[in-house]
């Protein structure tokens, strides 16, 4: 079924003339259909501009216009993919604090809509619902993940993001039953592309950027859980994830650990940091700036009796 009819010409089916101020596109061999625009009304605004691939409908002729522009990076952030946020660093915004939860909100939704669907499945309205509420799961997770990448590219401009390149299918084979399911809710990968879309986007080795101290570059082996990471040679106390986004920074930037830096351009910024988010009604994305209260620590197994709280008192110590 078709619904709707068009046809995208490639731009090697297709010349165009500056001049004439015309199209000429191939159909067949020695076969052309030629469409001017002399005349048409929108010449003063696409002055400079290239012609792109013109799609032919039945009615009409749509002719794309394209005009390159210099990005100018003024920032760099690194971006540290979590189950529930994805949390930035840049010496000149400090930290940023991404909110997933209303696109998890909107999986385990309708999940749990198509699981009470499962014994009807078979039947012909099952199958129905099934296919309706998958669509509409699609739909929202888009529209939530195209809204956060607009957000964050108009908050930050002439920035280039650093993302981790995440193997998800690897991720789901070596992880647990109940940690596939957190991983799988998140789409790291769309929300990446989408910003690539925007802005200038640089794919980073995901390898040991929570195990490493941000300021003395010692890999920790054994990772407790929880949200804390502590340093076994420096002491350094700080949470996990931003001490991966402050090493996801340095990677991009090609600088290595050091003491004085850090010192000086990260610990300022520990109690800073902006929250970015988006409302699930279809509004406008929201922003929080500063962090509303300090972030606690999730208790780790053996260290039942021990909490601690991410709080300015921590980082003197």
């Amino acid at each position: 079924m078709v619904r709707r009819r068009f046809a995208r010409c490639k731009t090697t089916l297709m010349s165009v003339d500056c001049e004439k101020k015309a199209i000429r596109i191939t159909l067949k061999p020695h076969e052309y259909v030629e469409v001017s625009y002399t005349n048409a009304w929108f010449l003063s605004r696409v002055e400079g501009c290239e012609v792109g691939e013109v799609i032919l409908k039945d009615d009409r002729v749509l002719i794309p216009f394209k005009k390159a522009e210099p990005y100018r990076v003024e920032r760099t952030i690194g971006w540290d993919c979590n189950k529930l946020s994805i949390d930035g660093f840049s010496p000149e915004l400090g930290f940023i604090h991404v909110d997933l939860k209303p696109l998890i909100t909107v999986r385990i939704t309708y999940h749990e809509k198509r699981r009470r669907l499962q014994r009807h499945r078979e039947r012909k309205k099952g199958k129905r619902k099934w296919e309706k509420y998958s669509n509409r799961e699609r739909n929202k997770c888009r529209d939530i993940e195209r809204k956060l990448a607009a957000q964050l590219v108009t908050l930050f401009p002439n920035a280039i993001h650093g993302f981790e390149e995440l193997d998800k299918e690897r991720m789901l084979r070596r992880s647990s039953k109940n940690i596939r399911k957190r991983i799988a809710r998140v789409s790291w990968r769309n929300i990446v592309r989408e910003i690539e879309q925007r802005a200038v986007v640089k794919e980073i080795d995901p390898r040991n950027t929570s195990k490493t101290c941000s300021r003395c570059g010692f890999v920790a082996k054994d990772l407790r859980r929880g949200q804390v990471f502590r340093c076994p040679k420096c002491g350094l106390v700080i949470d996990r994830q931003k001490n991966a986004s402050v090493n996801i920074y340095l990677r991009m930037k090609g600088f290595p650990h050091n003491y004085d830096w850090w010192e000086r351009s990260v610990r300022p910024l520990l109690n800073h940091e902006l929250w970015v988010g988006v409302a699930l009604m279809g509004w406008m994305p929201m922003t929080w700036s500063p962090m509303k209260g300090d972030l606690k620590a999730m208790k780790s197994k053996g260290l039942v009796d021990q909490r601690l709280s991410i709080s300015t008192k921590v980082f003197q110590t």
